[in-house]
């Protein structure tokens, strides 16, 4: 059970590297802290609002599901962070200082690449064609946790798995 842990450590570090190494592209330093902040939940309020100019009944569900499945990933992700207490890369790497101040102490799992992944699961089903642009934003923020040094990719794998199954049960419970 050990070498594979640390099996999973060293290709997570590996990948953080290269990663966080894109630092000189000028367009990603730019563009990455405005689509981490992106997935910080404050504009998550807006869409159910917006759907309800369209349709009210799908803004209703929406929001349903929505608050549904945030109730499930806010305390799972918050519980898992203070129970595994994971040291945020800035904080165990020498090589990878944080470009930004987390929210909060530890790395695992990710609660911003959760929570987008449980808006881009709502809003995939709510509204299909939007699925891809939706899906692929929900993965840049996970992206940019890694590219600001506050998450390894193991952190934004987990942070996918829970987003999606907290989406999933949201839908279940708004059927």
């Amino acid at each position: 059970m050990r070498a594979l842990v640390n099996s999973v450590t060293y290709w997570d570090v590996v990948c953080l590297n290269k990663i966080f190494g894109l630092d000189g592209k000028k367009l990603v330093s730019i563009a990455v802290p405005w689509i981490s902040h992106s997935g910080n939940g404050y504009y998550y309020p807006a869409l159910p609002l917006v759907l309800f100019f369209f349709d009210p009944e799908v803004a209703l569900r929406f929001l349903l599901a929505a608050l549904a499945a945030f109730a499930l990933e806010l305390p799972l992700y918050k519980l898992l962070k203070n129970c595994i207490k994971r040291d945020r890369p800035c904080e165990a790497l020498t090589t990878v200082q944080r470009r930004i101040v987390p929210s909060d102490r530890f790395s695992f799992p990710s609660g911003h690449t959760a929570a987008a992944i449980v808006m881009a699961t709502l809003v995939s089903f709510f509204i299909p064609i939007l699925a891809l642009p939706v899906f692929t934003w929900a993965l840049l923020v996970g992206f940019s946790r890694i590219f600001l040094g506050v998450h390894y990719p193991t952190d934004i794998l987990a942070g996918i798995v829970i987003g999606l199954l907290c989406g999933w049960c949201g839908l279940t419970v708004a059927g």
